[in-house]
């Protein structure tokens, strides 16, 4: 199975809630990721994923 690499950007700036605008991680997943098992990796970013979905339907236009 294929290594899952970090998905920093690095455009590293927390919003309120402790997301990263950049990658969409949070602050406990980014400091987590290099301890992380791939499985755990996954699911980083399969929440990262779901959060920037979220985030960009919110944005004007995206209708």
């Amino acid at each position: 199975m294929t290594k899952v690499t970090s998905p920093c950007i690095r455009n590293c700036c927390l919003d309120d809630q402790d997301i990263c605008l950049g990658c969409a991680r949070s602050l406990e997943e980014i400091t987590l990721w290099h301890q992380a098992s791939e499985e755990q990796r996954r699911q980083i970013l399969d929440r990262a994923r779901q959060r920037q979905q979220a985030r960009t339907k919110d944005l004007p236009g995206a209708d």
